[in-house]
């Protein structure tokens, strides 16, 4: 009876052992359940610091260049407008522009900064979330 008795009390005691974890705070300073130990902050988790960085940066660079090239086709379309105003004379006061012909200096007036184009004044403004430039009368 004795030796069968063991057995039974180490199969019984083994998984309480291995789940038991010692605990200062818990009656006995035993516990049965583990404080969880993750680590959150490995490059690769999920909800980690440099993961969200991560992705964050990929969908800027990718939202960015997308933006660039359709950037750099209006900016050609806006200089080709320019020229071609320029060659049928100075653009009307209040008209707006997405870039400045070549050759401007910076002037301030008042406070204000305005980019002086021949014989023409720009002042920089914002459309929605577009830098333009809004030719101006002479300050």
């Amino acid at each position: 009876m004795i030796k069968s008795l063991k057995p039974i009390a180490l199969a019984l005691s083994l998984p309480a052992l291995l789940l038991a974890d010692l605990a200062p705070d818990a009656p006995f300073r035993l516990a049965l359940v583990r404080n969880a130990a993750a680590v959150v902050g490995a490059p690769m988790t999920p909800v980690s610091a440099a993961g969200v960085a991560r992705r964050t940066t990929a969908r800027t660079v990718a939202a960015t260049s997308a933006a660039a090239s359709s950037s750099a086709t209006a900016q050609q379309q806006a200089t080709a407008q320019q020229q071609a105003q320029a060659a049928a004379g100075a653009p009307a006061v209040g008209s707006t522009v997405q870039a400045l012909p070549a050759g401007c200096t910076p002037l301030q007036k008042g406070g204000v900064e305005y980019q002086k184009c021949g014989s023409v004044y720009y002042r920089a403004a914002f459309q929605g979330n577009n830098l333009v430039y809004v030719v101006s009368p002479a300050p």
